[in-house]
């Protein structure tokens, strides 16, 4: 059964973030991966790098609730 464990390194010791459920003095391999860093952003930066890649009818807008709830348009137009 294999577990993955999120743990720190102090320099001398590998110190588990959560507790660990192991049973005492078995052994154990240990598989060792980098945690890559988060990149933090601003909420700002986020919206507007999805700025204009929403695609739709071009009567979104003024047609919401015939999309949204599939009311009849109130401008048809045929």
């Amino acid at each position: 059964m294999a577990k993955t464990l999120h743990v720190t390194f102090d320099g001398e010791v590998l110190r588990p973030e959560e507790s660990m459920d192991l049973e005492p003095n078995a052994s154990y391999i240990i598989t060792i991966e980098q945690k890559e860093p988060v990149k933090s952003q601003s909420l700002w930066s986020v919206l507007n790098s999805l700025t204009g890649t929403v695609e739709g009818p071009t009567d979104w807008s003024e047609e919401h609730d015939h999309y949204l709830y599939g009311t009849l348009k109130k401008n048809k137009v045929d």
